[in-house]
């Protein structure tokens, strides 16, 4: 990539069969997608656990410039609602460990009926600040987390630009500036529809603005669901690659 520091991928690292021809023939589809690209979101441990193991055999088969950024179980976020959540993180932190310096960063979802508690945040931040030191990106759905902006800056946390939007403060970064995170679903048809090469234009350049400023940089593509998110991030790839 011509800027190390913008991280290009999918939501899971599934190899559509109409994008094969531009990967490598051999390999497993992890090792396949990474000769290409050079970030992806795993959405599965939202779901389930994995073992470290796992974390560490996914690690193992990317190169040195490859960065995972794991996505944090329902159980913290929909369930406990940031709320006696120490076991659950405990757990969690221990298993995507075995990612190493592979590690780039965690991603809170929010359920969109959680509402801002800045005493309930604010605990469930100095839990997380206490026992991980790395990127952190938070994506909110409730318009209440607009008042979170001085809590997100002092603890570290990012929040992701989404498309579709689905908040005021979803548009544009915002939160901790070390880190900006696009997260990019589809539209208009939400994990189905392509982006045309104009919006990856435009993106493209609003990346290569956030780098600049020193940010790490990652853009995601979740609108998996047809195999359209494959074609994006390699055209994005593409047009970073060549300026």
């Amino acid at each position: 990539m011509s800027t190390p520091s913008v991280f290009i991928g999918c939501a899971g690292w599934s190899l559509a069969r109409q994008h094969w021809p531009a990967f490598p023939e051999q390999g497993t589809h992890l090792q396949r997608y990474s000769a290409l690209l050079n970030g992806v979101e795993i959405n599965s441990s939202f779901y389930r656990p994995h073992k470290r193991q796992t974390y560490v055999r996914w690690a193992e088969s990317v190169a040195d410039g490859f960065r995972f950024c794991v996505k944090m179980p329902k159980s913290i976020s929909h369930e406990r609602r940031l709320r006696d959540f120490e076991p659950e993180l405990d757990a969690f932190l221990e298993q995507c460990s075995g990612l190493g310096d592979r590690l780039g960063c965690l991603l809170l979802q929010l359920p969109p009926s959680l509402v801002f508690d800045e005493t309930v945040a604010e605990a469930f931040f100095i839990g997380l600040r206490q026992r991980y030191s790395g990127a952190v990106v938070m994506e909110p759905r409730h318009g209440s987390w607009a008042a979170a902006e001085l809590l997100l800056m002092a603890y570290r946390i990012a929040q992701a630009v989404v498309d579709p939007s689905r908040i005021s403060t979803d548009t544009a970064p915002c939160g901790w500036p070390g880190v900006r995170y696009w997260r990019l679903h589809g539209s208009p048809r939400i994990y189905h529809s392509p982006y045309d090469s104009a919006y990856l234009e435009t993106l493209a350049g609003d990346l290569q603005v956030a780098a600049a400023d020193g940010a790490d940089t990652w853009c995601i593509f979740d609108n998996t669901a047809s195999g359209a998110a494959l074609g994006n991030a390699l055209e994005l790839r593409r047009i970073l690659v060549q300026g």
